[in-house]
């Protein structure tokens, strides 16, 4: 009689994906006096992006922060494949958000004014 068991599935790898977080403002966010909101680049790790996404999501509103929007740009093979250049830090904080299946915050850039349309909005 033949064997009916079915193979164990592998598990789903996971991988880096670069996401763009658009913050606005919250009591205890962290972000300098005067600023509006604030956009993050951040590396997280995640079976899939939409995980991904949860994720950081979930870690900057417990973080006292408030997420707007977020924007994926996919992992370090897919923007490699779109041309995009990354430094040997940005491949080292990658290499760390999937080490430690953490979610890395590579940079903030603090919105001043209205926002980062400020001047569309104003002309």
């Amino acid at each position: 009689m033949a064997d009916a068991t079915k193979p164990a599935k592998a598990p789903k790898r996971q991988e880096v994906y670069t996401l763009l977080v658009e913050i606005g403002r919250k009591a205890g966010d962290g972000l300098p006096k005067g600023a509006t909101g604030a956009a993050l680049v951040i590396y997280a790790s995640g079976v899939d992006e939409a995980e991904a996404v949860r994720e950081t999501v979930a870690i900057l509103k417990q973080a006292d922060t408030a997420p707007l929007d977020v924007s994926g740009y996919g992992t370090l093979a897919e923007r490699e494949e779109e041309g995009h250049e990354i430094g040997e830090e940005d491949r080292a904080l990658m290499q760390r958000a999937l080490d430690e299946n953490a979610v890395i915050v590579a940079q903030m850039t603090p919105f001043f004014g209205d926002g980062p349309d400020a001047d569309a909005a104003s002309g």
